[in-house]
């Protein structure tokens, strides 16, 4: 595999600081989840269930939030809105530690609703410094990133809270989300290009032009791809534990995150990519087998081999379409609801994975989550092929049609000019003289030719922006 596509990508001036930036303000975020459920449920001795409480107030508040601070940085731009939620975790976990129960479940929501966008923030600013050509590649590296921050994050604030005490540890994660603000404030990464800038100031986005029901669709099947790796991931734990693996676990969630990581690697540097519902599909079918293998650990991680490749490639190939989809003026809104239907496919998938490994068996939860990504591709399918054609489509085309009708008089003037040659010609044939300009002759053929292609051209372009207009464009993907 070529190497190529990621030297190139990381010569675009921007793109390596960014990328380690997002990496490093990833890291205290990812801790947060671990960080609350463990200091409920431990350290104040109240029960995995209000801790479940806790994680529920926070992830409601983080799938309202999302989108509508990728709107505020769409409307009013990146620093005012980083640091508004810097602010705000930095107050929250300076004194979670110290909070009783129910104001901590309050306060977890409202810190929820007002998180750091970190995710969709480095995924819209990759998409404003990246051509569109080289976001495939961009999107894949930025997936495997998001795999190391997961794999530091929870177990850090695991760690830290066994050997620091809560105190300490939500006191660090809150520096931690501060410096990555501060940082997304000092490199202020732009969130449009240039040309996205002056594109943005000559018309509006409407939002019904990028909310479709294929842009639901989407989100749809980004829900069910962390509905199947959430599933999945419960399924590997109860099944180990279920036989006394337990101190295997975190090598086995280790070595399946790698799997993700190779085929995140691999799915950047091919030549042409694939679409998200060939992906997240193959992921689903893949890990339906999975529980058949038995409950020896080693086994269980080979099985999920083939899945755990389409993890990261599956993640970044919905990205890499939205970013596509969506004008640039609304790609900060956009990004949120594809941060918040990530949220709701883990959220929604954890309680039935559970319900499931206790009524059937972990086996069978494997064969559920599979299922459920399979079945979520098949409703997806019908409306992924009506989605509207995108404003610089016919943007271009117009302008071709422009191009068209600017350059019908200078034709016509060619033409003209060849017709006299043309005769002149003739008038000197009939003298018995040779021509004087004979070499002009074919120019008048090559321009009768070119006013009948540009004619051809201009009716096709007609015809075509009015079907463009009538008709919904199918996509490739």
């Amino acid at each position: 595999m070529a190497l190529d596509p990621y030297r190139r990508l990381l010569k675009i001036p921007g793109v390596p600081t960014l990328l380690l930036v997002g990496l490093l303000a990833r890291v205290p975020t990812t801790a947060t989840g671990m960080a609350l459920t463990l200091h409920v449920a431990e350290m104040l001795d109240l029960g995995y269930t209000k801790a479940g409480l806790i994680t529920l107030a926070s992830t409601v508040g983080m799938a309202i939030g999302s989108p509508l601070s990728g709107r505020f940085v769409d409307k009013y731009g990146l620093r005012p809105v980083v640091t508004v939620t810097t602010a705000a975790q930095a107050a929250f976990w300076a004194c979670a530690w110290a909070l009783p129960f129910p104001v901590l479940v309050g306060t977890a929501a409202l810190a929820g609703l007002l998180g750091l966008p970190v995710f969709s923030v480095t995924r819209q600013c990759l998409a404003a410094l990246v051509p569109e050509a080289q976001r495939r590649s961009a999107f894949a590296l930025d997936s495997m990133l998001v795999e190391l921050s997961y794999m530091t994050g929870p177990a850090l604030a695991v760690a830290g809270l066994t050997t620091l005490g809560s105190g300490i540890t939500m006191t660090v994660i809150g520096v931690g989300m501060t410096v990555a603000g501060v940082g997304l404030i000092v490199l202020n990464p732009p969130t449009r290009s240039a040309a996205e800038l002056e594109e943005q100031a000559e018309r509006a986005t409407p939002r019904r032009q990028w909310l479709t029901p294929a842009f639901v669709a989407l989100l749809g099947t980004t829900a069910a791809a962390t509905f199947v790796l959430t599933a999945t991931e419960l399924s590997l734990v109860a099944t180990m534990d279920h036989t006394g693996q337990t101190a295997w676990i975190g090598l086995a969630v280790g070595i399946w995150c790698v799997f993700s990581l190779v085929g995140g690697f691999v799915y950047g540097g091919l030549s042409r990519g694939m679409s998200p519902l060939v992906l997240i599909a193959g992921m689903g079918l893949l890990t339906i087998p999975v529980g058949l293998v038995g409950e020896d650990w080693h086994w269980l991680v080979l099985a999920l081999l083939p899945a755990g490749l389409l993890c990261a490639p599956a993640l970044s190939s919905t990205v890499d379409v939205l970013s596509r989809w969506v004008p640039s003026g609304a790609r900060g809104e956009a990004m949120g609801f594809h941060g918040t239907a990530l949220l709701i496919g883990g959220a929604i998938s954890a309680p039935i994975a559970g319900a499931v490994i206790d009524g059937s068996g972990p086996e069978w939860a494997f064969v559920v989550a599979g299922l459920v990504g399979v079945v979520m591709v098949l409703v997806a399918a019908p409306f992924w092929r009506r989605r509207p054609a995108p404003a610089p489509a016919r943007l271009e085309t117009a302008a071709a049609l422009d191009e068209h009708a600017a350059s019908a008089p200078a034709v016509a003037e060619q033409v003209v000019r060849a017709e006299a040659m043309m005769g002149a010609e003739t008038a000197t044939r009939a003298k018995g003289a040779e021509p004087v300009m004979g070499s002009e002759v074919p120019a008048f053929g090559e321009s009768a030719l070119a006013l009948g292609d540009g004619e051809a051209s201009a009716r096709g372009g007609a015809a075509v922006l009015a079907e463009m207009e009538t008709k919904p464009q199918e996509s490739v993907n």
